[in-house]
């Protein structure tokens, strides 16, 4: 190794080992999982490091790392968002599941247990359930439209989705 590059090193280190309690104390205040916390702290030093060249020595490494950590954060959240296009991860599983079952015997999969199960649900929660999966509102825009407010909306979906998911395992355990 090169001096400039065994200078970085033990200029960063240094920084690791003042910053990392706080890194991890502000990672967990973002409502990071406990196990992950540094998982996320370790990827934003990692990020630090690679980057480095563009931080500017006279700002404060621990806003910029913080500044790193909530890019990061925020990103899980971002994966997090795409994976609730799934109306509900178990029951999308024991469908595939299902689905790779019907393949073996040339069955088609059919959605019309969902659908009533759905049918089944209180006029309320249809209403939301369709809102939301079938016509894309989000849930201010349903919050609106059921004369309720947002985080209700959020709950009423919660609720149809638990419905809905043992609706299906039961119709499917009775089919099999």
């Amino acid at each position: 190794m090169d001096g400039k590059r065994d200078n970085l090193q033990i200029e960063f280190e240094a920084l690791v080992i003042e910053h990392h309690v706080r890194l991890r104390a502000f990672v967990r205040s973002l409502g990071v999982d406990p196990d992950w916390v540094d998982d996320i702290a370790q990827e934003a030093f990692l990020t630090a490091y690679r980057q480095w060249e563009s931080f500017d020595q006279e700002r404060d490494f621990g806003k910029w790392l913080r500044g790193i950590a909530a890019n990061i954060v925020r990103n899980e959240t971002r994966k997090e968002a795409r994976r609730q296009r799934i109306l509900d991860t178990e029951l999308a599983e024991i469908l595939l599941g299902r689905y790779a079952e019907s393949k073996k015997r040339h069955e088609p999969l059919s959605i019309d247990a969902i659908r009533q199960c759905i049918g089944e649900l209180a006029p309320k929660s249809q209403q939301a359930v369709n809102g939301r999966y079938r016509d894309r509102l989000s849930a201010p825009q349903l919050a609106e439209q059921l004369e309720t407010t947002a985080a209700n909306v959020r709950q009423i979906l919660v609720r149809a989705r638990r419905q809905v998911r043992q609706c299906v395992e039961l119709r499917i355990l009775k089919e099999a």
